[in-house]
């Protein structure tokens, strides 16, 4: 079984930080992409940022120009820097693996437990 394990999670009032980290296997079969993704309550998953192995993001337009998503290699890391923070990002995030630049969950076979973020004052 493939192991995710997402940490950075928390509580941070409205137009506050926080950054997720998400370590992974060195080796996922046929799994080249890292992506993050989020429920929130009552809600569909959805892709929030995705990555290549050699760089080249995808956003969703909810959160261009305020999420970085990065990763580090030699430390099989997957990063999300998220900045000004909204309520409405309040959710449960999630890291994952797949093969494809996609926002779809459908692509993304391995997954990590997740990581709560509340954002509220």
């Amino acid at each position: 079984e493939v192991q995710l394990v997402e940490s950075g999670g928390g509580l941070v009032q409205p137009g506050g930080s926080l950054n997720l980290s998400c370590v992974y296997p060195a080796y996922i079969h046929g799994s080249t992409y890292r992506g993050w993704f989020r429920r929130s309550p009552g809600k569909a998953r959805e892709g929030v940022a995705v990555i290549g192995f050699g760089g080249s993001p995808l956003y969703a337009d909810s959160v261009k120009g305020r999420f970085t998503i990065s990763r580090d290699n030699s430390r099989n890391t997957v990063y999300l820097l998220m900045n000004s923070l909204r309520p409405e990002d309040t959710a449960m995030y999630y890291c994952a693996a797949g093969r494809a630049l996609s926002l779809g969950e459908q692509w993304y076979q391995d997954w990590g437990q997740g990581t709560q973020v509340t954002v509220s004052s």
